[in-house]
């Protein structure tokens, strides 16, 4: 049973999201100073992979991920056989979705005397990314976030229920996890808030789009560059008719660079009978998602496989991308992206307009 609206809520105080961005900035070049001058400083490779993952995931710099290479790829260079390194090559391999890579990446990293514990940590969140043995990775993140209960450990425990479709039981788990949080940075709240949206809308099996609106709200309230979750709740505002709203949430994210900002805001023009603006702004999303995914393939199947099906006009395009990212990671969502975009190719060329369902091929 759902809960009551969210109305009342009031979430832990943290940094001003416009400064902290600021500050997330100011620290990657600071860090990337230091790397240059010695790359081989203890820690100093992980906290550089932390700072350009947050710049990926809360500010939309997808360029982080090369520079996230670039770590990997000159530890390897001066320190190829050790353990270090090959656990910095899985976490690199995981963020570019690259699993089976991250997976030989770890067992190296097991071999040349890593941590297995922390071998063990990423080996885990690879077999949740990938969709497999998803009750022994429940157990694990059970015991992992009871043993710890803090906000980065309850996340990924309510995203696992999530994908086990136990729907309110992963909001218990998110809401845990925003009290238990104890320190003053907006970036995990935003990042719980944002979760909180995307289950309620996109992946309960009973969607609330008003009440993933208000989760995506505080998201951007907490964090007001998080380029997801102004794309997300531009699409619900979009489908509500409040063109001018979604409009207002995508304009300040073109800066990211995001090929799905560029989508979403084209869509919205179009809708606005502004043809030849959305028109730009599509071609600029089908530029930028073909840069991507030349670099980093399989980090980008899914949303190009979307934008092809769609707005983007290539469904040949889309199916393959689309089966792509199924076979390298067979999630549900994978599987259900993959069939809709197969029997939506095969409506548009049975002449009846009925579809049929062609296999996907895992």
């Amino acid at each position: 049973m759902k809960k009551a609206a969210d109305v009342e809520w009031i979430g832990p105080a943290a940094t001003d999201g416009a400064i902290a961005a600021i500050n997330l900035d100011s620290a990657r070049c600071a860090s990337w100073k230091r790397f240059r001058a010695d790359p081989c400083r203890a820690g100093l490779a992980e906290l550089i992979l932390e700072q350009e993952h947050l710049a990926a995931q809360f500010l939309g710099d997808l360029d982080a991920l090369g520079r996230m290479e670039i770590v990997a790829d000159e530890l390897a260079r001066i320190d190829e056989s050790s353990g270090r390194t090959a656990l910095v090559e899985a976490q690199v391999a995981s963020a570019a979705h690259r699993f089976a890579d991250a997976s030989r990446h770890l067992a190296h990293a097991r071999l040349r005397g890593a941590p297995h514990a922390r071998v063990d940590r990423q080996m885990l969140s690879v077999d949740q990314a990938c969709g497999r043995q998803l009750n022994t990775v429940l157990e694990a993140r059970r015991s992992i976030a009871a043993a710890s209960g803090r906000l980065e450990d309850l996340v990924p425990l309510g995203a696992v229920l999530a994908d086990l479709h136990r729907f309110d039981e992963a909001d218990d788990i998110y809401r845990r996890a925003i009290v238990a949080y104890d320190d003053v940075s907006p970036f995990p709240l935003a990042w719980t808030c944002f979760q909180l949206g995307v289950l309620w809308s996109e992946i309960a099996t009973d969607p609330d789009p008003n009440r993933a609106t208000r989760w995506y709200q505080r998201a951007i309230e907490y964090l007001p560059r998080y380029v997801k979750a102004r794309v997300h709740l531009a699409e619900i505002c979009a489908v509500d008719g409040r063109l001018a709203d979604a409009e207002a949430l995508l304009v300040p994210a073109l800066l990211s660079g995001d090929p799905e900002v560029s989508w979403r805001l084209a869509d919205v023009l179009v809708q606005q009978k502004r043809g030849d603006e959305s028109a730009t702004h599509l071609c600029t999303a089908r530029v930028r998602f073909e840069e991507l995914l030349a670099r980093h393939p399989l980090a980008f199947a899914d949303h190009a496989a979307e934008f092809y099906a769609g707005s983007g006009g290539d469904h040949s395009r889309a199916l393959d991308l689309a089966r792509a990212n199924l076979a390298n990671r067979p999630t549900r969502r994978a599987a259900e992206l993959a069939s809709a975009i197969a029997s939506s190719n095969d409506a548009a060329k049975t002449p009846c307009g009925v579809p049929f369902h062609a296999e996907v091929v895992v």
